[in-house]
């Protein structure tokens, strides 16, 4: 019996325990390799997916390498996994909604997730009558699918692309909240298909509206205030809190589809809002965790669906009538949505222009599909078989698309941020208000935040932002205005302080771009006491060297290098004591001076120093 246990495990019949390792290797494997390459993740991910999927089972019938999750799961199996794994990811996308961030978007966020979508559900849905021939009630429930676009698909190329200004704002509130939306209008759909129209007048039609929207934001707003209230009364240790967490969004979830089909997303979307906007407790690591599984979930999602589409329903489509599809999607219905949700909103053209550029298809639409034609199927209703492989096209589709050109517009545009050079000063005394003006004069982004009233009232009297905040007791770190940011310098004069705010900047900004500056010089062996934080500015350099130079008269000056004046002038210029620390490339690039990478300038590049007037006046 053991040995039957241990072979089934190891793979058995089916290879199962390969295929359930290949999901996972490949699915983290494939946003590996887009980081590295610079790609948007979730289009690797597909390409992966269709290739262990249809095209090795179609090369390879044999090969235990050829997933086939038919073999690997029951139909209902998957669907109900899909189900809970999209919830999850709803959940975590919530966490990150702060209503703070709609004071100015509130309405155009409103109106595309209402006019828009609408708007989107009637071109697409005509298209798909027109181009494929479908029967109305088939592109009905195309149109309703298709309204969602995703955090899966969103997150991701928003991380790539870096949008500028508020449209990335837009999209990511646009891309969490739509799913539940459109799953509620292909609900409606599916039930009046199955049902029948005389059982789905207007009056049955708002009553399940309304329905579905109690059931989901009441056990949303439930949940949330549960776990809130048990967190606040510390009944739940720490270890437990992101098991619990867990808990309960798969419980909200089950229930709230018990009560109300399909209510389940928006249940868990509204339990993360609550959550993110409510002020008694921090679930900032609660955040961090669902970020993580969120990575697995993606993976395991993406590489499972696409490894699901069968070579025969490929084959079968018209594919120009695909491509004409598509063509619509992309050039009549996002433009024509974006316009009618945004027109006299405030918003620049380029924000809206890039709005009406971003909107790949994502998990959602292919779980909607999957589930739906199943459904259709059992009813034996002419034409559910189009539904997955023509979802399936529309996802990959509009995946490459903008994947391979939202980066190129944004760039065009003017909107994207994509290698941001900005900084974070956390701490604003005298020298980081210095070294702040300069970077700010030419042109690098910069913002210093502190505790202290009086450094920060100086630093709004130079001109520079500066927030009056404790970036440690700070609910979410993501209320900052981090446009144009991509490097933090913790310079408090506490090297604990300094450690913790690296820490709660982590996920937000690189971890190689994350430096803090010692209190004092490092005593040897003590080199690794603070972290493994990269220390800014040349070995040797401290705070307290650095307050007492200022308060001795030296200055923060910027001095460009020429051919003319080379790095070897300004050593001599300048003397030895000059202590170097960043250099701005003529391409408008910032480098913080590090013991790692030290400085060595070439001509056109500008090097920012706090040097010593009188010494410099002498060598005149």
């Amino acid at each position: 019996m053991s040995g039957t246990l241990l072979t089934l495990a190891a793979g058995g019949e089916g290879n199962i325990g390969i295929a359930v390792g290949m999901i996972i290797v490949l699915g983290v494997g494939a946003q590996w390799l887009a980081w590295r390459l610079r790609v948007p993740s979730i289009l690797l991910l597909l390409v992966f997916g269709i290739l262990a999927g249809p095209v090795m089972r179609s090369l390879f019938p044999n090969s235990p390498l050829a997933i086939d999750p038919d073999k690997l799961f029951e139909s209902d199996l998957l669907l109900a996994f899909v189900g809970v794994a999209v919830g999850l990811i709803l959940y975590e996308g919530g966490l990150t909604l702060n209503f703070r961030e709609l004071k100015s978007s509130w309405k155009p966020v409103t109106l595309l997730v209402t006019t828009g979508a609408i708007t989107t559900w009637i071109i697409a849905g005509v298209a798909a009558k027109l181009i494929f021939g479908l029967d109305t009630r088939i592109a009905a429930l195309l149109g309703a699918i298709l309204i969602v676009t995703g955090p899966t698909v969103i997150g991701p190329l928003l991380a790539h692309i870096r949008p500028a200004g508020t449209s990335g704002l837009i999209l990511k509130w646009e891309g969490i909240v739509i799913d539940p939306i459109g799953i509620l209008a292909a609900v409606l759909v599916f039930e009046g298909i199955v049902s029948g129209p005389e059982q789905h007048g207007f009056n049955a039609v708002v009553s399940a509206i309304l329905m579905t929207l109690a059931v989901g934001i009441g056990f949303g707003v439930l949940a949330a205030l549960i776990l809130k209230e048990l967190m606040n009364r510390f009944l739940v240790p720490d270890f437990l809190q992101n098991p619990v967490s867990l808990m309960l969004v798969v419980g909200t979830f089950t229930i709230s589809n018990q009560v109300m089909v399909e209510s389940g997303l928006l249940a868990t979307t509204v339990m993360g809002i609550v959550l993110a906007n409510q002020k008694k407790v921090d679930v900032h690591h609660i955040l961090e965790f669902k970020e993580n599984l969120r990575v697995l979930l993606i993976a395991g999602l993406f590489i499972t669906l696409a490894a699901n589409l069968r070579v025969d329903d490929l084959e079968g489509l018209d594919w120009f009538g695909v491509f004409l599809f598509l063509a619509v999607l992309i050039l009549v219905a996002r433009p024509v949505s974006v316009f009618l949700a945004t027109v006299g909103q405030g918003l620049q053209w380029q924000e809206r222009a890039l709005v009406a550029w971003v909107a790949p298809r994502g998990i959602v639409a292919a779980a909607g599909a999957s589930i739906f034609a199943l459904g259709l199927k059992e009813h034996d209703i002419d034409g559910a078989e189009k539904l997955v492989p023509l979802t399936f096209c529309v996802i990959i589709g509009t995946v490459a698309f903008y994947g391979l050109t939202a980066t190129w517009a944004a760039r065009m545009l003017g909107v994207a941020d994509q290698n941001p050079q900005g900084v974070i000063f956390v701490g604003a005394p005298r020298w980081v208000r210095q070294i702040a003006s300069v970077l700010k004069k030419r042109g690098i982004r910069v913002l210093v935040v502190d505790t202290n009233r009086t450094n920060i009232r100086a630093a709004k009297m130079e001109n520079l932002d500066a927030e009056n905040i404790n970036v440690l007791t700070m609910g979410d770190l993501s209320e900052l205005d981090m446009r144009g940011i991509g490097r933090v310098i913790a310079a408090t004069p506490n090297d604990e302080v300094n450690t913790l705010s690296l820490q709660r900047f982590k996920g937000l900004v690189e971890t190689s771009n994350l430096y803090r500056l010692p209190t004092k010089a490092t005593k040897k062996g003590d080199e690794h006491s603070e972290g493994r934080w990269r220390v800014a500015f040349a070995k040797g350099i401290d705070y307290a060297g650095l307050e007492s130079k200022i308060a001795n008269g030296w200055v923060v000056k910027a001095t460009t290098i020429s051919e003319e004046f080379t790095f070897e002038d300004y050593g001599t210029l300048y003397g030895r004591s000059a202590v170097l620390l960043c250099i701005i490339s003529a391409s408008g690039g910032l480098t913080i001076i590090t013991e790692d990478k030290p400085a060595d300038p070439i001509a056109g590049e500008t090097v920012i120093a706090l040097v010593n007037p009188d010494e410099l006046f002498m060598i005149g």
